[in-house]
């Protein structure tokens, strides 16, 4: 497995601070972000899935912890938009170039908007697919909003 992908490329271009963490990646895994905190041995509040939805028919980027769910509702209000739902897989790798269950907010092919759960910003450091799949960056938060020049938001149902 490489350690080098186009997220962290684009973390080490952002000067953010950060380390590489392998896992050995389940694809029969129910929940991706659950099995990946299990492998890693971390709790679950700390390691944040990647999920690509459509607000008012727009690509937004969405970071939450691995054991919530996303609100419809709330992804909505965070982008200003009336609506939002999943995308579907196959839209979100061609968006993305990533694979799911490999997917990174940094170094899409496309840039959108991203918001990361407000709750999330309260831990020291976080885990955040490192753009494939068994492959996770650890950085704070803090470091993650600003590379990614998101927005913290209430997300989670």
């Amino acid at each position: 497995m490489s350690k080098t992908t186009r997220a962290t490329q684009f973390l080490a271009k952002a000067g953010a601070a950060f380390t590489v963490h392998g896992y050995e990646y389940d694809p029969s895994a129910d929940r991706i972000g659950m099995a990946a905190a299990e492998a890693l041995g971390e709790d679950p509040a700390r390691v944040l899935k990647t999920l690509m939805a459509e607000v008012d028919g727009k690509p937004v980027c969405v970071v939450v912890p691995s054991d919530h769910e996303v609100s419809m509702k709330k992804l909505a209000v965070a982008f200003g938009g009336k609506s939002a739902s999943m995308m579907k897989p196959a839209d979100a790798e061609r968006l993305t170039g990533y694979h799911v269950g490999g997917i990174s907010p940094f170094g899409q092919k496309k840039q959108v908007p991203i918001a990361i759960e407000a709750s999330a910003m309260a831990q020291d450091k976080v885990y955040i697919n490192g753009g494939q799949r068994g492959l996770q960056v650890q950085l704070s938060p803090d470091d993650a909003l600003k590379a990614l020049n998101a927005v913290a938001a209430p997300l989670i149902a």
